[in-house]
């Protein structure tokens, strides 16, 4: 009896591997290729996993919904508000296993257990910003599992930029280091500097077109990370239907805290708020700039709504 039932468990947690998808015109295997091929391998034979299972019958598990991104969206805001509905185990970190190459050698029993303990009923979710701009990832988490439901919360690009900026800035600023303004890194040579990362990173159907060579559409719900900020329950309701969730959440799990300027969460009774670190103003911008900002992105902004068929309030 014993045996059967640890058959069972194995059998839930076993992941679903599939073949990749042939890459087009490819006569070399890349190292990232190889990578990917061992961890293949050693993810195929069963008796690779080892499980940590609780006394309570909680067990670590692959994660069935990734937050993908995209940086200054509003992941760490969606994966709290998420984290509400008691069918979500959320990872408190940023994993990082499909992005960053030390981690993805360490194959898929490591990234189990980066995972939180959680119970079979439970949907096991993490998030890594990073994921949507990193022309890896799709196929990755493709290879791990192409039933993947994937969450991506997106806010006007211009915004974003500002907000990109504005990390980095108070990042060097506790290390009590120097950083140039947001025009040094904005303008070069009286130009828009599209060497920027933060720009690029705002480029949304150019990362996007990556996702969907992959996963279809259907798989990818997108978040209006704008309209989180300003009314969070609606968006969390249709996160909740996405992953197919009963309807746990309600309105009366957010207040707006006017200290703050944005929404907290109250749960049981008990009120929580994100971190200072979110919802920082961002640097003064002159105005022809940020309107320089929005021009640019208008053409990238249209062809990004006519991929996903869906338009956003953005500039």
């Amino acid at each position: 009896m014993a045996a059967f039932l640890l058959g069972a468990v194995l059998l839930i947690v076993q992941p679903q591997i599939v073949p990749s998808r042939p890459a087009v015109n490819s006569n070399a295997e890349t190292s990232s290729q190889s990578v990917q091929r061992e961890l293949l391998k050693k993810t195929s034979q069963k008796n690779d996993f080892k499980e940590s299972i609780h006394s309570n019958g909680s067990c670590q598990q692959l994660p069935q919904t990734i937050i993908i991104g995209v940086r200054k969206g509003g992941t760490r805001a969606l994966l709290e508000m998420l984290s509400l509905h008691p069918d979500i185990a959320a990872a408190e970190s940023e994993v990082h296993f499909f992005d960053w190459e030390d981690h993805y050698r360490n194959g898929l029993q490591w990234y189990i257990n980066q995972m939180p303990f959680s119970y079979p009923h439970q949907i096991t979710v993490e998030k890594t910003p990073a994921y949507f701009t990193s022309p890896k990832v799709p196929e990755r988490v493709y290879n791990m599992n192409q039933s993947m439901r994937l969450l991506l919360i997106l806010r006007d690009p211009s915004e974003r930029v500002l907000s990109d900026y504005t990390q980095v800035f108070y990042n060097h600023m506790q290390k009590h280091k120097p950083y140039p303004s947001i025009e040094q890194f904005l303008i070069r040579n009286g130009e828009l500097n599209l060497d920027y990362k933060a720009i690029n990173r705002s480029l949304y159907y150019i990362h996007m077109q990556n996702w969907l060579k992959y996963f279809p559409l259907d798989h990818i719900h997108i978040v209006d990370g704008d309209k989180l900020i300003k009314d969070p329950f609606p968006e969390i309701e249709k996160v909740e239907r996405f992953l197919k969730l009963s309807p746990q959440i309600n309105a009366s799990n957010f207040y707006f805290n006017k200290t703050k300027g944005f929404y907290c969460l109250r749960d049981s009774g008990r009120e929580r708020c994100l971190h200072e670190s979110k919802g920082r103003a961002h640097p003064q911008v002159d105005a022809w700039l940020l309107e320089k900002l929005q021009e640019y992105f208008h053409e990238p902004n249209k062809k990004f709504f006519k991929l996903v068929g869906r338009t956003f309030d953005w500039h």
